[in-house]
Order: C-alpha cells, then sequence, then structure tokens
C-alpha cells in the first residue's frame, strides 16, 4: 500500500492512509486477531455477518425499487 505526501503534508497522507487500512479491513482483523476466538464463535460471528448483509442489501434493492422508504423524515 502507497500513499503519496504532497507538500509536506503528513497529516492529509495520514488520514488517506487510515482511511486505506479501514477499507482494506486491517483494522478489523488487527481487532479480532487480538484474542483467540473459538471456532463455533467463529462461525456463529460469520453467520451473523452473512445475515446483516443480506438484510441490508435486500433493504436497498427495495429502496430502488421504490417499495420501501428511507427512515428519514
Amino acid at each position: 500500500m502507497q500513499v503519496v505526501v504532497r507538500d509536506n503534508n503528513v497529516d492529509q497522507a495520514l488520514r488517506a492512509l487510515k482511511k486505506k487500512l479501514q477499507r482494506e479491513g486491517v483494522f478489523r482483523e488487527m481487532k479480532l486477531r487480538n484474542y483467540y476466538e473459538k471456532p463455533s464463535e467463529k462461525r456463529a460471528r460469520q453467520k451473523a455477518e452473512a445475515v446483516r448483509r443480506a438484510r441490508k442489501l435486500a433493504r436497498k434493492r427495495l429502496q430502488r425499487e421504490g417499495l420501501v422508504t428511507t427512515g428519514r423524515r
């Protein structure tokens, strides 16, 4: 991974690096590897994440088709 520092602006480059790391899921993986996770807990977590993704995708699809309004007022 590479971030270009322009005009000696290290703060901006650091923000860009953090954003890239966040997008790649590095922070999340570090947090998960911080402690041992039992295989049964890992399966349960992955299943819950898959359900969450599927629901989000379905909700977005329905909103796009105009069948469900957004939760905003």
